[in-house]
């Protein structure tokens, strides 16, 4: 299985434009730019892609886990913030912090936290990135209850 997405630039890197399309025309044409990655900018820009994707792809190995060993959630709702920073002459990316909520009928808390971390450490995006991923994950207290 192969994704595919391209980026067309024009100009210097802090006046020009670039457009991101992907192979699913989700994104057509989608402006990004020195000031949307660095600035105030409305707009995408790299950091905020690889937010999407961390995230998404998280939810989704978590699912999976949940239902390998005979959960299905409610709802599970994650966020995720990726961080980049000036080292020295280059630019970073330090940090891509998970934040996970979750309802999930009949749960404990530390089936919960071990099938989290897990999913964390083994979804295909966690295992691409080259930084720290941290997660603070938490569980309705309603479904904690109702599972014991």
């Amino acid at each position: 299985m192969e994704r595919k997405a391209s980026v067309q630039w024009k100009g210097n890197i802090q006046q020009g434009l670039g457009e991101i399309s992907t192979e699913s025309g989700v994104l057509n044409k989608t402006p990004y730019s020195f000031g949307r990655r660095f600035g105030t900018e409305k707009g995408t820009n790299p950091e905020e892609l690889i937010a999407a994707a961390h995230s998404s792809c998280f939810a989704m190995a978590f699912t999976a886990a949940l239902g390998q060993k005979g959960f299905t959630p409610d709802t599970i709702n994650v966020n995720a913030a990726v961080s980049i920073e000036k080292n020295g002459s280059d630019w970073v990316i330090t940090h891509s912090n998970l934040v996970l909520r979750a309802k999930i009928p009949g749960i404990d808390q530390n089936q919960f936290k071990t099938i989290a971390e897990d999913a964390k450490n083994n979804c295909p995006v966690s295992r691409l990135l080259d930084t720290e991923i941290s997660l603070d994950a938490s569980l309705d207290e309603s479904e904690m209850r109702a599972a014991h």
